[in-house]
């Protein structure tokens, strides 16, 4: 007899998972209940978790992800998405969009209650994200916006708030760009190639024709023609033979000459290119393709030798993305009680700082201005003399309005405890110090998805094991908050670090390529980078089968870039461990509650006007 549970959201979890896989049309699926991201992994779905309380947002958030992705289960080809897919970037992100869009738009056809339970999945997303909070479609994702519109067009549903703003922000653009193409939406939706090269055009409408790569389609034609000329040369006799002879004699004189002389022209054409593509000065008719395919980009600008076994499963996540809003409530409250007789000092320490920025960014006006804010202090002459025009001001630029600072925390396992506790109120505390003096904050950690290798391990040794492979390891790239995003939105985000599991190895070379690479296409001015580490970069997995200094050579490789290119100002704080063997300007502290202190420090001595107190605090080694 079995024993009856007693969560009592056993009975729904048990029931939705039976009703997910008839839906996808998979009775061997394997579904779970996690606070991991949801989403498919070969034959293994993750749903979000329900509590015992059950309550009605985790329920319909349960009912809409499994929907969504058994949809896409059901009606999505990876073959024929994989050879339509386009290489680029952002042109990959609109076809992911809009074929996702099109799994569910085919699900609310057969099946309309689905409909309604992907609305409260995407209304879910879009709120968590703060897309009800956009006001500029700059500020909005096109790719999402795009996918959106799909859905819309072909269901005809109203979006959730959320999602609905960040669609109407950039519909104009796209119906205007786009209008034509997406008026064949319908009549593509069943058929998934079709929908494919739809996808493409409407990519290449919006401008992003040169990410698209060659038109799969024209490939195969060629390849057919080919196969078609390879078998008329087979069945066709030697034009040299006796048959052609005979047909020559017999044929008009006149005409005759005049194929001898097409064919001596031709034949001259074909001389004069053949010395052409044989002589060394050659080049390639202008609109021709290259002989050769472009060598593959690099994985690292820093060194390009550096090697990364596979990159498909790296992920850079928002922090709210791995886990539920009550959870990172949850963990942030433990951070707190964590942290309650420290924070006093490092409040005290913030407050410093603010006062040193501040005193440094003293406000400061330009009088007797047309237009402006009303200068009250002259308004007694207005009064006196009527006749005399009302005086404006105008506040100048603060020296700081410009800058953004962001701080990439290491996240590796041996920071599990108070190192990590301490980073994150550090982080926490410096982000609303900043914010307050005008300046933008962007908080990023890094670790991997796996302790000792994940899916790229899996590959590899499924692969023979071949010598020399480069990094094996899956990263994760996390983003706290973002630099305009403001703190208070984010401050729930920072306790993710509490999480139980999330800490594993560290790769910092290919994080500081990722963190330099978000600064340097922001538009501030000034761009100051701050790394917190306890130690040199580790992955056990990558480091067994490649040279043991291969992690921290490509480590010191890009912060040489960094370093060279001066487009970032790069400082670190290493947490017991000597980082000032990579980094120029570095603090090595010997115990985690002076962390606090060496930030404000630093941050301090970077602002200061003085550049010999500049000088002499960027020449500290060690924080006493």
């Amino acid at each position: 007899m079995n024993k009856r549970s007693d969560n009592p959201a056993d009975p729904f979890k048990k029931a939705l998972a039976e009703a997910t896989k008839v839906m996808a049309d998979d009775p061997e699926l394997n579904i779970s209940y996690t606070v991991d991201p949801s989403g498919m992994t070969g034959d293994s779905m993750r749903l979000p978790q329900v509590s015992r309380r059950m309550t009605r947002d985790e329920v319909l958030l349960a009912r809409g992800t499994a929907d969504a992705l058994a949809l896409h289960r059901k009606y999505h080809d990876a073959g024929t998405h994989t050879r339509y897919a386009p290489p680029g970037d952002m042109a990959r992100d609109l076809y992911e969009a809009m074929e996702t869009a099109r799994c569910e738009a085919m699900g609310a056809r057969e099946m309309p209650g689905t409909a309604g339970n992907i609305d409260a999945k995407i209304g879910n997303d879009a709120l968590r994200r703060g897309y009800d909070q956009i006001t500029q479609a700059s500020e909005a994702p096109l790719a999402t916006a795009a996918g959106y519109l799909i859905r819309h067009l072909a269901t005809g549903r109203d979006m959730p708030r959320g999602a609905q703003n960040v669609m109407d922000l950039w519909r104009g653009f796209i119906e205007d760009q786009a209008g034509g193409t997406l008026e064949s939406l319908q009549e593509q939706l069943a058929d998934q190639a079709g929908f494919a090269r739809f996808a493409r055009q409407v990519i290449s409408d919006l401008g992003y024709g040169d990410q698209l790569g060659d038109d799969p389609d024209m490939e195969d034609e060629n390849q057919e023609d080919e196969a078609e000329d390879d078998l008329q040369d087979e069945q066709d006799p030697d034009s040299t033979g006796q048959d052609d002879d005979d047909q020559n004699a017999d044929a008009d004189p006149e005409q005759s000459q005049e194929d001898q002389q097409d064919q001596s022209q031709a034949q001259v054409s074909a001389d004069d290119l053949a010395d052409q593509e044989m002589g060394e000065d050659a080049e390639m008719p202008e609109g021709d393709a290259p002989l050769e395919p472009p060598a593959p980009q690099p994985m690292s600008e820093a060194d390009p030798s550096y090697k990364v076994y596979l990159a498909a499963h790296d992920e850079e996540i928002a922090a709210e993305d791995l886990a539920e809003p009550v959870e990172l409530e949850r963990l942030r409250a433990y951070l707190d009680q964590q942290l309650e007789p420290l924070k006093g000092a490092v409040s005290r320490l913030a407050n410093k700082l603010q006062r040193r920025l501040q005193a440094q960014q003293n406000r400061s006006w330009e009088f007797d201005r047309e237009e402006g804010i009303l200068d009250a202090g002259r308004l007694a002459r207005v009064v006196a003399n009527p006749t005399t025009p009302l005086s404006f001001k105008v506040e100048k630029d603060t020296e700081f309005r410009d800058t953004i600072v962001t701080l990439l925390l290491d996240n590796s396992g041996s920071m599990r405890g108070r190192p990590i506790s301490i980073a994150a109120i550090c982080a926490d505390v410096l982000a609303r110090t900043l914010e307050r003096c005008n300046v933008k904050v962007e908080i990023l950690g890094f670790t991997t998805r796996a302790w000792k290798g994940g899916l790229a391990r899996e590959a590899w040794l499924n692969d023979g094991r071949p010598q020399q492979p480069g990094r094996l390891n899956d990263l994760r790239h996390i983003i706290y908050k973002r630099a305009d995003a403001p703190w208070r939105r984010s401050r729930d985000n920072l306790g993710l670090m509490m999480k139980e599991g999330l800490l594993k190895e560290n790769i910092d070379g290919e994080a500081l390529e990722w963190a330099h690479r978000r600064m340097v296409n922001r538009r501030e001015a000034r761009k100051i980078l701050m790394v917190i580490s306890d130690g040199a970069p580790v992955d056990d997995s990558t480091l067994s089968v490649n040279p043991a200094s291969y992690l921290e050579k490509h480590l010191r490789d890009v912060i040489a870039m960094v370093e060279k290119r001066k487009a970032v100002e790069l400082l670190a704080i290493g947490i017991g461990h000597d980082v000032t063997r990579y980094y120029d300007r570095a603090v090595t502290i010997t115990d985690v509650e002076q962390l606090a202190g060496a930030m404000t420090e630093q941050l301090a001595a970077l602002f200061d006007k003085d550049p010999r107190a500049r000088a002499r605090l960027m020449g500290i080694r060690k924080a006493s």
